[in-house]
């Protein structure tokens, strides 16, 4: 299995990229955010989603760990294939669609392309609870626009140290974002210890 890619971005097209890695291209689809985010002939790392099927394999691609986590609780819910989940990941960050999740927003779920009310509320209902509480890294939400980062590298370290994202998500919850990635690691452990 293809865990993650790191190479440099050699062509951009519709929502994937081509990744050369040592004379080697890899095409990887991407949301529309990280797509937005990658710049051509810069070098990137990202983590891979490698979907097999009867007639074709493809590579999903996330730049941070949290968003292929996601991608692969969404793509657990029957009814959501790989295109669906990326279209869901499309609407915003990957912090924001996790939040949606643990909200219980399904009005912002239905509004990605392919997914209609009632497999939006099926992502709900078997997700919420795999997702963590609903947070911005330790702030309650409401109806407030979030001011997380797209990518939070003390989850996705958290989640390399084998917490699952609910778990990464209830550690960090309390955590000043204003501390340092180490820091606010640490400040997570402490709080599981």
């Amino acid at each position: 299995m293809i865990a993650h890619i790191k190479g440099i971005v050699a062509e951009k097209f519709s929502n994937s990229v081509i990744i050369d890695v040592n004379g080697v291209g890899y095409e990887v689809g991407l949301t529309s955010i990280d797509f937005d985010n990658l710049t051509l002939n810069d070098e990137v790392k990202v983590y891979t989603y490698h979907h097999i099927r009867e007639q074709s394999e493809e590579l999903f691609g996330f730049t941070s760990l949290a968003g292929k986590k996601i991608f692969e609780l969404l793509i657990s819910v029957q009814g959501i294939g790989p295109k669906a989940a990326m279209a869901i990941l499309s609407l915003a960050p990957y912090e924001e669609v996790r939040n949606a999740i643990a909200n219980a927003d399904s009005g912002f779920i239905s509004k990605a392309s392919g997914v209609g009310k009632k497999s939006a509320e099926r992502v709900i209902v078997d997700l919420k609870e795999k997702v963590g509480l609903p947070t911005y890294y330790g702030r309650k939400t409401e109806t407030a626009t979030p001011t997380a980062p797209i990518n939070d590298e003390a989850l996705d370290a958290l989640m390399a140290l084998g917490f699952n994202l609910a778990e990464a998500t209830k550690a960090l919850e309390g955590v000043d974002v204003d501390l340092s990635v180490e820091e606010r690691i640490r400040a997570a452990l402490k709080t599981r210890a």
